[in-house]
């Protein structure tokens, strides 16, 4: 991911949540007949892992 797509989310995350939402749903709209490859299952066990990896994190500073 590029620079400038990193400052896009790091923005995003500082926006109220009804600012994301209203976002989300637009980006969601643009991108919806992008033509995209299904997920092979490499890619959801990757992904998962990386799920519960920033879960776990978080978790760790709760406690």
């Amino acid at each position: 991911m590029n620079t400038l797509a990193q400052e896009i989310l790091k923005n995003f995350d500082e926006l109220s949540k009804t600012e994301q939402q209203a976002i989300a749903a637009e980006i969601l709209k643009r991108v919806i007949n992008f033509d995209v490859p299904p997920l092979t299952d490499e890619d959801l066990v990757l992904n998962a892992e990386e799920l519960f990896l920033a879960l776990d994190e978080q978790e760790a500073d709760y406690e």
